[in-house]
């Protein structure tokens, strides 16, 4: 800008020079470029110096420099502006220029001495002494990122890209301002660690605990397949016991009920239990209904019986014909005359939530055909226990209708279908079977499930569904496709054929 303004003022000075130099040509005045030393526009009795009665000539040359001056601006548009006009528009410039660049040191932390920025100083950003007129650029303004007001003297915080007063700097989860020297983050949010690790760090569900890091710093947790239960690994070694239906571990904040035999089980589990073999009729009257639908009716009076785990082992040792079972027996379909202890009379409860009163008596099996009798280990869920008893019943029809002595994953894998059949028949809405008729049904009144009665049902299906046995697992994944391809009349009739699965 002051470049500019020199131009502009020796144009405008050569310029009145240049007519000078004509009018004063062979005068003894002395002209130097760019500069005018002579006077004008001054009182006519000024009294100029003067020699030899040069007095009226040089008044006549003042006369004539007016005229020439004045000619020259008229005849010269493209510098009509006087001096005036520019000295008022350089100002401006010159102001202007000044604050632009007194904007653009703010972009920059403040130094000091050294040269080394600092932050959080509180101390106002001075800059140069130059205030910028009449534009005003603010140094050192900082807009707080949390309540949207300028932070003023004082301390301040700068983090996250953006600047904050010590308390609008918050915990996303508490509220209460952050003042430690570290904290966390998740999405855009910042949190105490202790916040963050409260919310976000998974905790045990059996110990309520949050669960402990391995040697190589990485949190390491159990989880069940299907109810994504979260667990410490230890708790798999510790004793921690299982439900003996839906396998979720017990929580320590949360008794399961102890049976006589030993095994324990959820209170959810426990809502739809069959404890004994007389509450177990309805529901083995539905299983027999759910055969006459497919046109597969047990011509036969089959007994059933609920039975503890240890009489269930010695039927299964007494059995001569060698059937496969897996590692936790449930349910037997007997062709052997025995005597079996059954369980007469349901237990109660009580303190810690073990099983007292429970009545069992013998019953002596006679063989009256290929099958002796029916036994489902008792205490499960009713769904549970029907999809046993459905997986038996198979086993019972198989035998009365004369099918050859069939591999193993093929028999198991067939009634495993059967058991997957049945539990999909009570968990679709429009099913025809009557799910209330069992006093162990936990029901409404229009027939609809519990929510967690129903997610158990589906837990079951997912049993059967991903068992990874090549006898149960690998014979219904078999069973099932044959099934689905030929319909289960069609896939029946080319096992008592052939004794294998059509394909």
């Amino acid at each position: 800008m002051p470049v500019k303004k020199f131009v502009d003022d020796e144009q405008i000075t050569i310029h009145v020079m240049g007519w000078l130099s004509k009018i004063f040509k062979g005068s003894n005045h002395n002209i130097s470029e760019g500069h005018y030393y002579g006077n004008y526009g001054q009182d006519a009795n000024y009294n100029a110096p003067s020699t030899s009665g040069e007095a009226y000539l040089e008044q006549e040359n003042e006369e004539d420099i007016d005229r020439a001056i004045a000619l020259s601006l008229l005849e010269d548009n493209h510098i009509v502006k006087n001096v005036a006009d520019v000295e008022i528009q350089l100002k401006e410039d010159e102001q202007l220029a000044k604050a632009l660049q007194e904007s653009l040191s703010v972009e920059s932390p403040p130094r000091y001495g050294n040269g080394i920025p600092r932050y959080g100083n509180g101390i106002p950003y001075q800059g140069n002494a130059y205030q910028p007129y009449p534009i005003h650029f603010p140094m050192g303004f900082r807009v707080c990122a949390g309540c949207n007001t300028e932070i003023g003297q004082g301390k301040f915080l700068n983090c996250l890209n953006a600047f904050w007063h010590p308390e609008c700097f918050r915990c996303h989860a508490c509220s209460l301002p952050i003042s430690d020297y570290e904290f966390s983050m998740t999405g855009n949010y910042p949190y105490h660690k202790s916040c963050y690790k409260e919310r976000y760090h998974p905790k045990c569900e059996v110990c309520k605990l949050f669960i402990p890091t391995n040697p190589a710093g990485l949190i390491e947790y159990r989880a069940h397949p299907f109810w994504i239960q979260k667990y410490c690994p230890s708790h798999e070694h510790d004793g921690t016991p299982r439900c003996c239906s839906c396998e979720r571990m017990e929580p320590q904040d949360t008794g399961y009920v102890a049976l006589n035999d030993g095994r324990k089980l959820c209170l959810e589990c426990l809502d739809s239990a069959v404890m004994d073999t007389k509450h177990c009729q309805p529901l083995y009257l539905d299983i027999q209904e759910f055969y006459e639908r497919l046109n597969m009716k047990v011509e036969q009076d089959v007994p059933l019986l609920l039975v503890e785990r240890q009489a269930l082992n010695e039927a299964r040792d007494g059995e001569k014909n060698g059937h496969y079972h897996m590692p936790e027996t449930r349910g037997l379909c007997l062709s052997e005359e025995q005597t079996i202890s059954t369980v007469s009379k349901q237990p109660r409860f009580g303190a810690g939530n073990r099983a007292m009163g429970m009545m069992t008596e013998p019953y002596k099996l006679t063989r009256r055909c290929e099958v002796t009798a029916i036994l489902i280990l008792y205490g499960l869920p009713r769904l549970l226990t029907g999809s046993i008893l459905a997986h038996e019943m198979m086993h019972a029809w198989m035998r009365l209708k004369g099918f050859q002595t069939l591999s193993q994953d093929v028999e198991e894998g067939i009634c495993q279908v059967l058991a997957h059949m049945w539990l999909d028949s009570e968990l679709t809405p429009t099913s025809g079977s009557n799910i209330a008729s069992s006093s162990a049904s936990r029901t409404t009144k229009n027939g609809t499930r519990s929510q967690f009665e129903r997610k158990l049902g589906d837990f079951f299906k997912h049993q059967i569904e991903s068992d990874t046995s090549p006898v149960y697992g690998d014979g219904f994944r078999a069973g099932q496709q044959a099934v689905q391809k030929y319909g289960l009349e069609r896939t029946l009739d080319h096992i008592r054929m052939t004794g294998k699965f059509p394909y």
